[in-house]
């Protein structure tokens, strides 16, 4: 229900269940968001591509892993007279897995930790980045006719 605010006619609206501004409400919401375009939240695998995509890698290169070391360790076996076997096959194809696995995981977690260090520390990179950001900000702000001085 609306009502005239002094002589102007200007009239707020109710607001509906859904948080939606009623017909005559100056700033319509859809759902709980501010006016602007509609979130769509992305189809599965769209959201999930790179991840799709690291492990299709990764299951490709291990699986490569497998079929040459078992491919080296049967000639091997084949050279010196003796049969394959998966028994001696298999703690080496799963110790040179974790092998691999710790050293990439060792130079991963460096970075991250050694990244993150430094971007709390302060280093030129992250104040060049906070700088961007900032300018963004204002240039956001001045496109709504925000003053970014006078917040």
């Amino acid at each position: 229900m609306g009502f005239v605010m002094g002589g102007e006619g200007t009239t707020t609206g109710t607001r509906s269940s859904d948080g939606t501004a009623g017909q005559n409400g100056r700033r319509s919401m859809r759902r709980g968001h501010p006016e602007g375009p509609p979130f769509r939240k992305p189809r599965w695998p769209k959201a999930y591509a790179f991840a799709l995509v690291t492990g299709a890698l990764f299951l490709l290169s291990w699986i490569g892993q497998f079929f040459f070391q078992m491919t080296v360790e049967s000639n091997e076996a084949t050279q010196h007279g003796q049969a394959f076997s998966w028994s001696e096959f298999l703690p080496q194809f799963f110790s040179s897995t974790l092998e691999n696995w710790q050293s990439e995981f060792l130079q991963l977690i460096w970075q991250a930790a050694g990244l993150a260090l430094f971007y709390y520390w302060g280093s030129s990179q992250s104040r060049e980045s906070d700088e961007r950001i900032e300018a963004k900000l204002d240039a956001l702000l001045r496109e709504r006719n925000l003053d970014p001085e006078n917040p």
